[in-house]
């Protein structure tokens, strides 16, 4: 346990097993939950966030508080999602007992991040989390999509996933999760977190990923057009686009006069294009379709 200069603490090691015992929480694989027991990782995560007085949080999966309490120390307000009506119902207490002046600055939400549409408070400028690992992608995207008001995300995930949302094409981890989280931001693996700061200590490494949010390539009416033709072109990624694209665009055919027309190599395959390439192919089947 550390102090801040106002006499705020953040939780080690000891803090979190005992809240943990206290409320009766068992760390479940099934909710993917493995909490932070190092106060100086969750300060690196603050710092790295960049958030400070003014900047509104969201924290999806607070858990037991750890990182919850950093993003306070560093000034920021935080709206904290979180699905455990357990841990959402002690998150408040934590934050009374151990940073009172923060206390404030805290809002809790009980419901599930995947579909939650309506925050309390500020729009959120951040979303800043340590993220169960089996939801942590479409977390992430529907943040980005569903309040435009934030502008950067900085997540710590399964090292996997980093290394997917970050990727660039002609890699071998370069899929859907990377060209869909460039529609919205420029993305960057931003460090690695040794396995022994959590608890449980999970079996695989982890990582963190930074996005800042930018225009996107096309009008955002083209995303949906744009994320099928993704999705298309991934589920059968050891093809040629003219192939992997024909059933969403009606035939082989029609598949290479579209991706001739956006200047897209038929022979190509999906990992060799970047989401502008994606978004012309889209462009040109919904162009298309409005001339017929």
């Amino acid at each position: 346990m550390t102090s801040s200069p106002d006499g705020s603490r953040l939780l080690g090691a000891s803090d979190v097993r005992g809240l943990a015992t206290r409320l009766g929480v068992r760390p479940t694989k099934q909710r993917g939950q493995n909490f932070v027991v190092d106060a100086n990782t969750v300060r690196r995560i603050a710092r790295r966030s960049g958030v400070g007085p003014g900047d509104v949080v969201l924290e999806v999966g607070p858990g037991l508080g750890s990182l919850t309490l950093a993003l306070l120390e560093a000034g920021a307000e935080v709206t904290a999602v979180e699905v455990d009506p357990l841990l959402a119902g002690a998150l408040a207490d934590t934050v009374a007992a151990y940073a009172p002046a923060d206390h404030a600055r805290l809002r809790v939400v009980e419901a599930d991040a995947l579909t939650v549409t309506d925050l309390p408070g500020p729009a959120p400028t951040h979303l800043v989390a340590n993220l169960p690992y089996n939801v942590s992608v479409p977390v992430v995207l529907r943040a980005l999509e569903d309040f435009p008001s934030v502008q950067r995300v900085l997540v710590l995930v399964q090292l996997e996933v980093a290394e997917r949302l970050a990727a660039t094409p002609g890699g071998k981890v370069y899929g859907v999760p990377s060209v869909k989280a460039r529609w919205y931001a420029d993305v960057v693996q931003a460090g690695t977190v040794p396995r022994s700061v959590f608890w449980p200590v999970p079996n695989v490494d982890s990582g963190l990923v930074e996005l800042v949010r930018r225009e996107p390539p096309a009008a955002p009416t083209l995303r949906r057009a744009v994320f099928a033709c993704i999705d298309a072109a991934f589920a059968q990624r050891r093809k040629t686009l003219r192939a992997a694209l024909a059933g969403w665009a009606g035939s082989p055919a029609e598949a290479e006069r579209l991706l001739v027309a956006a200047g897209v190599d038929p022979g190509a395959r999906g990992e060799q294009l970047d989401v502008a390439d994606f978004a012309r192919v889209a462009a040109a089947r919904e162009n298309a379709r409005v001339a017929s």
